[in-house]
């Protein structure tokens, strides 16, 4: 009688129900296969991904030569400072205007401008600092920096790293020590001379809300009005799938467009960041990402099968779109394999995009790339959920 007293008492009686409700959680879950391989990847990946490219060492930042002296020496320096690894050739222009649109359009994040008496100002900078320990003050005066960088300064990783060559030593150059009171490079800041923080990312911050609110509040569209059980109405309705889908993104397309207009406004206020570029651009740019953000919530909804699914695909998206799409890293100090899926990524478009123009004054020509790239992943996101919602309802 003990015994079975015991067996029938109230605390066992709670542990039994408390593991009956764990077996069923358990089992569940392994019936889940969405939500267990999430379990499992979404910590692998997002270590390997982001072991390897988060990185605030830039290297081979792309920009672009404006050697105006085209010598045998000219050649060497920019051979020389291309072997630092830090910046990397990849366009050459004749004169400096050109060269600054390679800037505006987001081409190239600097130029070197080598001028056409280099080879005066090599000579006089290492005749300067040659075996003298005090130069004169008439030799001081004379010698200047060899060249000089005109550098994109709206983000500020980018610009510190270009202005550490300011003072690269030049010693294989010269053959004997340079001038150490001269800087080696005169450093000419565009868009941000301050080098603020605030500049470069408002404008980045608009892209990441836009990306999670917009991919969150579509990712649970189709999957709530299941869990409502709406979707019996839905198939009842002449309603075509296409049809759906807009109208699920019209509102909150909206909604994008408030939020935005609030980031603007209190980032012009508060940490005045300039509004100088091209509204029409603007307004072109901030509507794609929000119609490709949409769209890719839409696709993510037809693929969860419960609101918890939709919420962890929402975070699977967040994440890169906050490390890989240059928000808070660099691009270029990223390696390749991840500037690969970065681009895939919409806010990654989003950010050229929204620096080019208000930052740079970038004109929607100067950005139509990345743009039609919006459009065309809105499009392509949009038939693809369609696609998928009517195979569900068959």
């Amino acid at each position: 009688m003990a015994i079975s007293a015991l067996l029938q008492s109230a605390p066992l009686q709670s542990v039994r129900r408390i593991g009956a409700i764990l077996l069923k959680e358990l089992t569940q879950l392994r019936r889940d296969r969405t939500t267990l391989g999430m379990v499992i990847m979404i910590p692998l990946i997002q270590l390997v991904l982001f072991g390897y490219a988060i990185n605030t060492n830039v290297r081979d930042i792309p920009v672009a030569l404006v050697d105006q002296a085209n010598s045998g020496i000219s050649r060497v320096l920019a051979q020389t400072v291309q072997a630092t690894q830090v910046v990397r050739f990849t366009e050459q222009h004749p004169d400096i205007p050109s060269a600054r649109d390679a800037i505006t359009e987001g081409r190239v994040r600097a130029a070197l401008i080598i001028p056409a008496d280099l080879s005066q100002r090599v000579a006089r900078s290492g005749s300067v600092g040659a075996g003298l320990e005090t130069p004169p003050a008439s030799d001081v005066q004379t010698s200047r920096p060899v060249a000089q960088w005109i550098v994109d300064g709206s983000d500020t990783i980018i610009a510190s790293a270009i202005k550490g060559l300011r003072a690269m030593p030049l010693t294989e150059l010269l053959r004997r020590p340079a001038n150490r009171n001269t800087p080696t490079f005169a450093v000419a800041l565009l868009f941000n001379p301050e080098q603020r923080t605030a500049i470069n990312i408002v404008p980045g911050l608009i892209g990441i809300i836009l990306t999670m609110t917009m991919v969150m509040f579509t990712s649970a569209a189709i999957v709530r009005e299941a869990e409502r059980g709406n979707m019996e109405m839905l198939i009842n309705t002449p309603v075509r799938p296409l049809e759906l889908m807009l109208g699920k993104i019209v509102p909150y397309i909206a909604i994008g467009i408030i939020q935005t207009a609030i980031i603007l406004l209190l980032g012009h206020l508060i940490f005045g960041v300039p509004l100088t570029g091209s509204l029409a651009a603007l307004a072109v740019t901030t509507l794609a990402f929000i119609g490709a953000s949409l769209a890719l919530g839409l696709v993510l909804s037809t693929i969860a099968t419960s609101q918890l699914q939709a919420m962890q695909m929402t975070v699977f998206i967040l994440l890169p779109s906050i490390l890989l799409s240059g928000f808070m890293f660099p691009y270029e100090g990223m390696p390749a394999l991840a500037q690969y899926i970065a681009e895939v990524l919409p806010a990654t478009h989003f950010m050229r995009t929204i620096r080019a123009v208000m930052l740079r004054e970038a004109s929607l020509e100067d950005v139509a790339e990345d743009t039609l790239w919006l459009l065309g992943f809105m499009l392509i996101g949009l038939l693809v959920a369609s696609l998928r919602f009517k195979k569900r309802l068959d």
